[in-house]
């Protein structure tokens, strides 16, 4: 309880300075970022820098995305509570934890075993309980459980075809699309057969890679 305390000042000025003051305005996204302890996920040699305005490594080439990128991120989703979020490159498990204060249930696959396994234990520890993860092909989905109101894809490339189809009627899917280290986020959202398109922030993001690495 007192390193979480420890902890709480830095995380309140990252709420305000690079979450509010960067114009996210979701009250619900902003709860939950002041809820999630990202110092938890970001690992015990990067703890100290946990709330500062960057991405950090954690391990086998992947990053903990930036706090500002997580909010917007999730905000693009506009979470009322009652959805099933697919999540595509569940890392070390901020982003899916995250998510999991604002749906119903979050479904999360990772192509790296060694972070799925890092994931769980993270987010045993945070007891995030509405949260189901999958050591997996993300490109493949995760049609078992299909199909899900929300689908948001944590690695830098373009989509699967898959995915659309394992979306509800009006689901929308949100990913970093573009090719290299030039990404730029994109909102699909199914309706009525067709698939209407929006796109936001510049970003970047590790890449998007298929099959699974044990």
């Amino acid at each position: 309880m007192i390193r979480q305390q420890n902890y709480d000042r830095p995380r309140q000025r990252m709420v305000q300075e690079q979450i509010i003051d960067r114009g996210i305005t979701s009250q619900r996204v902003i709860e939950a970022m002041r809820q999630v302890f990202r110092h938890d996920f970001a690992g015990e040699a990067l703890r100290t820098h946990a709330y500062k305005d960057k991405s950090l490594p954690i391990g086998e080439g992947q990053t903990i995305s930036q706090p500002y990128i997580v909010a917007k991120m999730t905000e693009l989703l506009d979470l009322k509570g009652h959805e099933r979020v697919l999540e595509i490159g569940t890392g070390c498990g901020y982003q899916t934890a995250v998510l999991s204060c604002l749906c119903k249930r979050v479904y999360s696959i990772e192509r790296i075993e060694s972070l799925h396994s890092l994931a769980k234990k993270n987010l045993r520890k945070g007891r995030h309980s509405n949260v189901m993860l999958k050591c997996g092909d993300g490109l493949l989905g995760w049609e078992e459980y299909a199909p899900f109101d929300a689908i948001i894809v944590t690695a830098g490339g373009f989509a699967s075809d898959l995915w659309l189809d394992q979306l509800v009627e009006g689901g929308v899917l949100l990913l970093p699309e573009g090719e290299g280290k030039s990404h730029r986020l994109v909102r699909r959202q199914k309706q009525n057969d067709e698939v209407v398109e929006e796109y936001f922030d510049d970003c970047t993001f590790v890449p998007l890679l298929s099959g699974v690495n044990g």
